[in-house]
């Protein structure tokens, strides 16, 4: 394997800097996305997010359906969204129900919105 070897006769120590204090100022940002990411990595967690985008709030019996996996694997999956903050829960009854937080709203929709399109919900109708 050949070894890629870097020659400047001049470092930009100014734009060094700018790439720096520019690194630094998206710290926050670029921790969150990765977290996100690291989360969204998993098929199972990322068809959650999708149908959740589609469906605003789902429960976990209707998400175990849909994905034909037992309620208990589904759950595992919530909780880690849900522990990444990636998902919130509210209870209504003895049905909790689960929805995509709005601060990851603005990382997760353009992510999403590569996908095909799905057909419309009968709920939306």
């Amino acid at each position: 394997m050949k070894e890629t070897v870097c020659v400047r006769v001049f470092a930009d120590s100014q734009h060094i800097q700018q790439c720096k204090t520019r690194l630094a100022h998206a710290e926050p940002a670029l921790q969150s996305l990765a977290g996100v990411l690291a989360l969204a990595g998993n098929e199972v967690r990322l068809k959650i997010l999708l149908l959740l985008a589609d469906e605003q709030q789902l429960c976990v019996c209707d998400i175990a359906d849909v994905l034909e996996m037992t309620v208990s694997a589904v759950s595992q999956h919530l909780r880690k969204l849900k522990d990444g903050g990636v998902l919130h829960a509210h209870k209504v009854g003895q049905t909790v129900f689960y929805a995509l937080s709005q601060p990851h709203l603005p990382i997760l929709r353009p992510l999403l919105a590569g996908l095909p399109a799905a057909p419309v919900s009968h709920y939306a109708q």
